[in-house]
């Protein structure tokens, strides 16, 4: 048999695996849909980072809510697309909120973006991302196939630390503000059922997360299409067997589910806090804003949660330089701040949106005057939450840790009950390394210059 030379064998080159990244803008409900395309990407065999500088493709989950959003979004698109043109990153993709407000208005805006994608599910977005990584050509366009049915929200991915989650109950909003475009965003209000929503809260009790924070377009809307009402969520999403507690975010003030106050100061896993946001208090500037109800109704609703719910947090959010909003109606909102003591609060001013009732309203406020005006607002707020905060001094309370303490030395970041995540204060809890998810007792010994708690564990 003659003898064969070994010919010397070269495997074919190893092709690295196709990192993606997400750069989310927006409000938890936006994170939601941010996680869900994480988690489709990852079913779809990519690998995904959390470092957008390490990333072959970048997708850039956007916002449309007001015009500071929208402006926020088209420069994160412009930097990603200069990144492109570098050669730093391969393909961009823009999905989201933007996207399904101006639609193919933005193709030949961003001629480098490799897909634009409606609001869905994320399923058929990870499939064209995976497509576009195998070198096939995919629609630059994916159009999200009209609403999002109310269902469960399954794998998602979730970027929250560990210690919360957001659980959504529904989707879109039937209210009619004359500044919003998020109902020509998200459609009308479907709720979801609550056997899919128990189902999704299961699965995040399972997966170590101690408080559920519910978020809608409007969460007291819930159930009602299916002759229900929040209530009837919230109770038995408090009575799942887990170490949780539950979280009430954007509840509308009109039709308030009233049997909700029962279950905020009595439930042990409901936490007494509410984040209600009511716009602004003058009768005549709500009207114009085509909110439901009067300054003095607002007023009695605050009053009936404070009496109903003696230990309540409650949060708001306020709009200022509303079209016909006048220096009297800024004292009175300013009174409003002061004479309720609201420290959690949100403001900003009105961004006239194309498409909205409130864009063709008449005496609008200058830029100028209506800076000055949340630059009030937010100084009554913070006095508001300097004495509050204060008052803490020498007490102990319960906080979650949502992020362990760094490095020797640095604090766990914490928050008591009356700060919901991302939007309110924080307590830096000094001491050894604590892990995330856990409840413990801290002594209030300062207070830092943003008004965030400080101060030592308690021992045992």
């Amino acid at each position: 048999m003659p003898c064969r030379s070994r010919a010397t064998f070269h495997p074919p080159p190893l092709r690295p695996p196709h990192v993606v990244a997400l750069v989310h803008l927006g409000c938890a409900r936006n994170l939601i849909d941010s996680e869900l395309i994480l988690g489709r990407m990852a079913e779809e065999g990519l690998v995904v980072s959390g470092d957008a500088e390490q990333a072959d493709t970048v997708v850039l989950n956007t916002c449309s809510f007001i015009g500071p959003a929208r402006e926020e979004s088209e420069g994160q698109i412009r930097r990603l697309c200069a990144k492109k043109k570098r050669g730093e990153i391969a393909r961009v993709v823009v999905a989201g909120c933007l996207v399904q407000r101006f639609q193919r208005e933005l193709e030949g805006k961003f001629p480098l973006v490799d897909i634009f994608a409606e609001i869905s599910d994320g399923a058929q977005l990870a499939k064209g991302i995976a497509r576009l990584a195998a070198g096939e050509k995919v629609p630059r366009y994916l159009a999200g196939g009209g609403l999002r049915e109310a269902k469960r929200d399954s794998a998602r991915l979730l970027a929250t630390p560990g210690s919360y989650a957001y659980l959504r109950i529904s989707h879109g909003c039937d209210h009619t503000c004359s500044f919003c475009a998020i109902p020509a965003i998200r459609g009308p209000h479907r709720s979801k059922r609550p056997d899919d929503v128990l189902d999704e809260a299961r699965e995040l009790i399972a997966a170590g997360v101690k408080e559920l924070v519910i978020v809608a377009e409007d969460s007291t809307a819930w159930g009602r299409d299916l002759g229900l009402e929040l209530p009837d969520l919230i109770e038995p999403l408090a009575e799942l067997e887990g170490d949780h507690r539950v979280r009430v975010m954007y509840a509308y003030p009109n039709r308030f589910p009233w049997a909700l106050t029962k279950l905020l100061a009595g439930h042990p896993r409901v936490v007494p806090y509410l984040d209600i946001p009511v716009q602004h208090i003058s009768t005549n500037v709500l009207r114009a804003m085509r909110r439901a109800g009067s300054g003095d109704q607002v007023r009695k609703l605050l009053d009936r949660l404070r009496q109903e719910v003696p230990n309540i947090t409650l949060r708001t959010t306020l709009l200022v330089g509303f079209p016909g909003e006048t220096e009297r109606d800024v004292e009175e909102l300013l009174e409003f701040i002061r004479g309720y003591e609201l420290g959690r609060l949100g403001a900003f001013t009105y961004s006239p949106e194309e498409g909205t009732p409130g864009f063709e309203l008449e005496g609008r406020v200058g830029a100028k005057e209506a800076k000055a005006r949340h630059k009030a607002v937010l100084a009554a707020r913070d006095a508001v939450l300097a004495a509050s905060q204060r008052a803490w001094i020498g007490r102990e309370l319960e906080v979650l840790i949502d992020e362990s303490a760094p490095k020797r030395g640095a604090p766990n970041v914490a928050r008591p009950s009356m700060d919901a995540p991302e939007v309110d204060l924080v307590a830096h809890v000094q001491g050894k390394k604590l892990a995330v998810g856990s409840r413990v007792q801290m002594r209030v010994e300062s207070v830092d210059a943003d008004f965030n708690l400080v101060g030592p564990r308690v021992a045992g």
